[in-house]
């Protein structure tokens, strides 16, 4: 008995829709429940739940199954609701009560049943129709945890099942379709790409991994990792179908497994569904790497056969073979070698190996690895897929896959009946070798031996001709000698004319002085002082040009003492530009053109100055008596191997200081004899033949090179390179002058010099000057005041001592136990030895004989107030 009745004196069915009046208004005495108000608790909430849930959900009660359902299972009902309100199960359904009492079973019995996608054949519409159901089914507890009904969840499957089979008959005709393709197909579905259909083309091709239903990223890495996975993204994204024309794909089936090299023709087309919007994607193509791979031998045997020719030795002839094979075939080694025919000894010079395969250079015995041996002592090809496989060496494969050779190919070379060679190719996975690539291996050992014979052949005829070789490489031997001797003659008499010019101008200077004061010395004698400091003054001259020339010579030589600072090229030819201008005069253009950020570098910057000014003057009196343009240009330079090469240095950064003249030019010959000493094109009395020498031996010196580019009529241009420095430019210092407002004040200054007239007259002008002076003879005596409690201020050392201790050897070991000692350096010809290859440490400088009494108090002065 139904009846639509309130719910308000039950309030556990409030909320409960249609099924809550109806359950309210039902005589539920007549189904052995009871009536609704002697329900008990745990019946009334699981009531009330169910009646909430929107889900279809039906409780079935007691031993029978008495059904109470809510508006969802009603809706599942169709016309039998609501008569089956309040009826037992087995009535209810009677179609599938054989069913339902297997459920009210377990179900009481305290156990869960689940169904999913579960066929019934029922009767909700007038007729019977199968219908598929996923179906869970668990007990409901009273308070005291017995099972007293059972808790039923229905989801109808039924539109989903027949959907899918609908599609299952669709791939089931596209699939008979594909399994007859003579290509490889597959058909791909949403963003992701999930291979829905692939014909056993396509599964061959993919190496017959499991990929239908997976996204291809998931199915296939080695493909994602390729970039085809992002082919179909944009395939999919744009709707533009892509095709492509022996791409390459490196089948790989396991992570860290062997790859195998295809190549295929393939096109990916969109798909598109009933709203014009892209759904997924068509694949389809041919895997063309047997014909690749045949284009790809064709054009390897021709590149074999042009290497060949170049080639020397068998030795190489095999090596060329083995890379060829190995390219070409994609194995884990190649090489050729000789063989005992009698012990089967394999012996190789050299062979390719891939990472993760070992060399056999070396001697092995073919014997130990299996009974092959003796099919390629019949002159046989021997082709083996897997070693584990072949009865010829089954028996041996541990050893040989010990050796990296898990299949292989072998070539013999027979001579009369005996083996002699052999080309042979191994891998480290099992490999099906192809006919092809066995007749390409046999083309390459042909042409191998066709080789290897022609180079033996020209290697006799090489040994016919080293006799003859021999007496030529003799009578060279006795030209390069002769040459030689031609070469030591040229030296020294380079030598005796650098030792004549420094006879001669020392001799003219020497005269000059002599003169001077031998005048002097008269007229002092009659009481004459008019003119006296006329004298004296020529006498000075001729000093400062003889210590000029010896700075020459030193610069020449390289043994000139460098005082380097970070210096800015820019602004120091910026700054001798005028002095430029003034010294060639009004009828030669100047022109500087300094780099951008040009670099800095660690140079003596006032004789830097002075090898630029010599420049300047050369390339005027290169464009005497017309004039022309004189050109002053800055450059950086990165010297890669070759450049520095050329150029004598070692590679790396430089600047460049080139000046340029549009003069006479110079031949090649004149040009490789610039920077001889004394060697000069001027007319007689206007050069000494030293500027050009100078500037080379400077910037030698300073770590960097001269370079001369010129050509008769065409000018010259002189550059000079010099390294790079990082860091930051020095500001200059003013230049020590003497203080005559100012003395020391007792300041204590150690004064070694061997010469007793210079040591006396430099002691008594630094006492006139304030000064306490301490002075020694040689280096011993200076060494043992320096390891002395003696306070001293400043070393004024001469570089070159008696005694065997020179200058610097002092200043050193002053340092040991006075690191800040300041030490000015006096010196007529500046050792490298002495001063530390010509570059000086903090607190120490140099003073070069001969020297102003005043200047050198000055520096004395500059040093210790520093």
């Amino acid at each position: 008995m139904l009846n639509g009745t309130s719910t308000t004196a039950y309030p556990f069915l409030a909320g409960g829709g249609e099924l809550a009046g109806l359950i309210a208004g039902f005589d539920w005495a007549a189904t052995g429940l009871g009536p609704l108000e002697t329900w008990p608790g745990h019946m009334r909430s699981a009531v009330s739940i169910m009646l909430r849930s929107d889900v279809a959900i039906a409780t079935l009660w007691g031993e029978h199954g008495v059904l109470i359902y809510n508006d969802a299972y009603a809706a599942f009902s169709g016309i039998r609701h609501p008569q089956v309100l309040g009826m037992r199960v087995r009535e209810a359904w009677s179609e599938a009560a054989a069913f339902n009492d297997h459920v009210l079973k377990v179900g009481l019995s305290g156990r869960t049943l689940s169904f999913q996608d579960q066929e019934l054949v029922l009767n909700r519409r007038g007729v019977a129709e199968q219908v598929w159901m996923n179906l869970n089914y668990s007990p409901l507890l009273d308070d005291h945890g017995n099972p007293v009904g059972v808790w039923a969840l229905v989801i109808d499957t039924t539109a989903k099942v027949q959907a899918e089979r609908r599609l299952q008959d669709d791939r089931a005709r596209f699939a008979q379709l594909f399994e007859q393709a003579p290509s490889f197909m597959a058909m791909l579905e949403g963003p992701q790409h999930r291979i829905v259909l692939a014909n056993p083309g396509y599964l061959r091709l993919v190496g017959n991994r499991p990929v239908v239903g997976l996204p291809v990223a998931e199915a296939l890495p080695d493909a994602a990792a390729q970039g085809y996975v992002a082919l179909l993204d944009k395939v999919y994204r744009d709707g533009e179908a892509f095709t492509a024309h022996g791409s390459r794909y490196d089948v790989q089936v396991e992570a860290n497994g062997p790859v195998r090299e295809c190549y295929v023709d393939f096109v990916f087309q969109p798909i598109r569904d009933a709203s014009g919007a892209v759904s997924g994607i068509f694949v389809e193509g041919v895997d063309v790497t047997a014909r690749m791979a045949a284009e790809a031998r064709r054009a390897a045997l021709a590149d074999f056969t042009d290497k060949l020719r170049g080639l020397r030795s068998a030795a190489d002839v095999g090596l060329a073979a083995a890379e060829m094979l190995a390219a070409t075939l994609g194995v884990s080694r190649a090489g050729y070698g000789s063989v005992d025919h009698d012990t089967g000894e394999l012996r190789v010079e050299r062979d390719w190996h891939s990472p993760d395969c070992d060399s056999l250079v070396g001697a092995l015995n073919l014997g130990d690895y299996g009974s092959f041996v003796d099919s390629l002592r019949n002159d046989e090809f021997v082709a083996v897929p897997d070693v584990r496989l072949d009865p010829r060496t089954a028996a041996t494969a541990g050893a040989l896959e010990a050796r990296h050779a898990r299949a292989f190919m072998n070539v013999p070379v027979v001579e009369q009946g005996r083996l002699v060679a052999l080309l042979f190719v191994n891998h480290l996975h099992v490999r099906e070798w192809t006919p092809e690539e066995g007749a390409f291996m046999r083309e390459i050992s042909a042409r191998t031996r066709t080789a290897a014979e022609r180079v033996r052949s020209e290697a006799a005829l090489r040994e016919a001709n080293e006799s003859l070789e021999l007496k030529v490489a003799q009578r060279t031997q006795e030209l390069m000698e002769v040459e030689a001797r031609f070469r030591q003659a040229q030296k020294m008499e380079a030598i005796g004319q650098l030792t004549g010019g420094i006879a001669h101008d020392f001799n003219n200077l020497l005269g000059g002085m002599s003169t001077s004061l031998q005048v002097l010395e008269k007229r002092l004698q009659l009481q004459k002082f008019d003119n006296a400091g006329r004298y004296i003054g020529m006498a000075q001259d001729a000093v400062r040009r003889a210590a000029s020339l010896t700075q020459r010579l030193l610069a020449f030589s390289r043994r000139q003492t460098l005082d380097p600072k970070p210096t800015d090229v820019n602004r120091l030819v910026a700054g001798i530009e005028e002095m430029v201008r003034r010294t060639v005069g009004p009828s030669v253009v100047v022109e500087v053109v300094g780099a951008g950020g040009l670099w800095l570098t660690r140079v003596d910057a006032s004789q830097l100055e002075n090898a630029v000014l010599n420049l300047c003057i050369n390339a005027r009196d290169a464009m005497s008596p017309h004039g022309g343009r004189l050109t002053i240009e800055t450059a950086n330079k990165w010297l890669d191997d070759r450049s520095a090469a050329e150029r004598e240095l070692p590679p790396g950064q430089y600047i460049s200081v080139c000046v340029s003249d549009t003069g006479t030019g110079m031949t090649s010959e004149v040009a490789a004899r610039a920077f001889d000493p004394f060697f000069t094109t001027k007319p007689m009395g206007q050069g000494t033949g030293l500027g050009l020498s100078m500037v080379y031996g400077f910037v030698r010196q300073s770590g960097g090179q001269v370079r001369i580019y010129s050509e008769p009529g065409a000018g010259t241009t002189m550059c000079l390179y010099l390294p790079r420095f990082v860091g930051e430019a020095e500001a200059d210092l003013p230049l020590p002058q003497p203080a005559a407002d100012h003395r020391g004040e007792g300041e204590v200054v150690l004064v070694v010099e061997d010469e007793a007239t210079i040591r006396a007259i430099v002691a008594e002008e630094l006492e006139d000057a304030g000064y306490r002076v301490v002075s020694v003879a040689d280096g011993a005596a200076a060494l043992r005041m320096l390891q002395s409690d003696e306070g001293i201020d400043l070393l004024l050392t001469d570089v070159g001592l008696p005694g065997g201790l020179n200058g610097r050897q002092v200043a050193d070991a002053g340092r040991v136990t006075r690191p800040g000692l300041k030490v000015l350096f006096i010196t007529g010809y500046a050792e490298n030895a002495a001063v530390g290859n010509g570059l000086l440490e903090y607190g120490m400088e140099v003073i070069t004989k001969p020297f102003d009494v005043a200047a050198l108090v000055a520096k004395v002065q500059e040093m210790i107030e520093r």
